[in-house]
């Protein structure tokens, strides 16, 4: 078994009991929980000492996933998608079907499909939407990559993904739409 199924079953074991994992993503470390489950999302807010207030993003497979979880999907979110090439977080209203503490208190929620392939195949296996929140303390500098995350959070977790799958991700944070049901576009994070 290679390095990325031992961690895709080991991660997903742990995500399916309700766990939370870190683990890198297409642009920085992540920590990460089914987005379904609101006793694990709470404990990310635990972990980040982070106001449920904030809102938080989850990762998807694909569109049919997002579709799943968004009541509505803006037309202009499906040409995006398509050709996008660099991580892009869309905020979209009305989400639907997640736990209550990753939807913001106006109801959308924000999601990426990401573009690294350990990610792509745990949300598929998973079959739910998987938070993504940078692995740093809320207020305190994110991390770039493995070796600069604190102590706290890898002992906080339950289960690390090994730092050589780290290759795929690039150390930045994604762009960020806000879209509307009317065509409104915003960009929130060029």
């Amino acid at each position: 078994m290679s390095i990325i199924d031992t961690a895709l079953a080991e991660a997903l074991e742990v995500l399916k009991r309700g766990g939370v994992i870190l683990y890198p993503t297409d642009t920085v470390w992540g920590i990460g929980c089914d987005a379904t489950n609101e006793a694990a999302v709470a404990r990310v807010f635990e972990i980040k000492r982070r106001s449920e207030a904030k809102s938080l993003v989850l990762l998807a497979c694909d569109l049919d996933m997002v579709a799943k979880h968004i009541k509505v999907i803006p037309p202009i979110a499906i040409d995006l998608v398509e050709v996008n090439d660099a991580p892009m977080t869309i905020i979209y209203p009305g989400a639907q079907y997640l736990a209550p503490n990753a939807v913001a208190e106006d109801g959308s929620v924000g999601i990426r499909i990401p573009l690294n392939e350990f990610c792509v195949k745990l949300v598929r296996k998973l079959r739910r939407p998987l938070v993504s929140t940078s692995a740093n303390i809320s207020g305190e500098p994110t991390p770039s990559c493995f070796v600069e995350i604190s102590p706290e959070i890898v002992e906080a977790v339950d289960y690390v993904v090994p730092a050589a799958l780290e290759r795929e991700s690039t150390g930045r944070a994604s762009q960020i739409i806000k879209l509307g049901l009317r065509g409104e576009v915003e960009i929130i994070r060029p």
